[in-house]
């Protein structure tokens, strides 16, 4: 499938700000079943871009903004073409899947995340991972609004309710309480509306196969819907957009990503 993606993220600042500073990991690479078209990233601001590549292996781009601003708007383009690998990824790997099996304050493990992961401890690793996922699916509620991106998974799996960030995490953590690396997925789902954030979805390392990609928000492995952008440890690691600013005042935020079907490949 061909993936069309119009993602824009607009701050406002009630006073001017200086020193703004945005790692932005908005640029998929290409891999097996990812084929990068055409990608373009806008900044309405004056200032200096470098790209880079960080450890996982992620597009970083780095703004420097060179004078104060009221409003700055990032707006991200591109097409991509996706293959439905049922969730199997093979991409470049810079760093062993052991590295994904290290808890961060995010997906730190809970009682209740050990007992999550006990109830499918007796199963092989890919039948664990897709019971994990469908339940998760079934047995947690998504609501908007009631999460943030400080929500540890403990936090969110106790009050059952979350967004994809908050369901990637539950599964990561649990996936590593059962030995299994597991990893943060920020990419794109394509929908017939407009989304108000971009997808997170999960990756575990099963033996034999590789890594599997699955979206226990939607109780599934990925398809050709899904634009693979950025991994992690955790969200903090493959945030699209993370940045600091000196003054400003109260900022606030709106998103808006567009991602869509435009061709069927032939």
């Amino acid at each position: 499938m061909r993936l069309r993606l119009d993602h824009l993220t607009r701050y406002s600042y009630a006073n001017p700000a200086a020193d703004i500073v945005q790692a932005l990991r908005v640029t998929p690479s290409a891999h097996d079943g990812q084929h990068i078209i055409r990608w373009r990233v806008d900044i309405d601001a004056d200032g200096t871009l470098r790209e880079s590549v960080d450890a996982f292996g992620n597009q970083v781009t780095m703004f420097y903004a060179s004078t104060t601003v009221e409003t700055i708007a990032i707006r991200v383009t591109g097409e991509a073409d996706i293959e439905d690998r049922a969730g199997v990824v093979r991409a470049r790997e810079p760093l062993p899947a052991a590295v994904f099996l290290r808890a961060t304050p995010l997906t730190e493990p809970s009682p209740d995340i050990a007992a999550l992961a006990a109830r499918f401890a007796d199963a092989p690793a890919l039948d664990a991972l897709h019971a994990l996922c469908a339940t998760l699916y079934h047995e947690m509620r998504f609501e908007p609004g009631l999460t943030d991106a400080a929500t540890p998974a403990a936090v969110a799996l106790a009050a059952g309710h979350g967004v994809c960030q908050d369901f990637a995490h539950i599964f990561i953590a649990a996936a590593r309480q059962l030995g299994v690396p597991a990893r943060y997925v920020s990419g794109h789902l394509a929908r017939d509306a407009q989304q108000e954030a971009a997808h997170a979805w999960a990756e575990a390392h099963v033996p034999g196969l590789g890594w599997v990609a699955f979206d226990p928000a939607n109780g599934i492995c990925t398809t050709d819907h899904y634009l693979r952008v950025a991994i992690g440890l955790d969200y903090l690691t493959a945030a699209p957009l993370r940045g600091a600013r000196r003054g400003g005042g109260a900022e606030s935020l709106t998103v808006t990503v567009d991602a869509a079907a435009s061709a069927r490949q032939q």
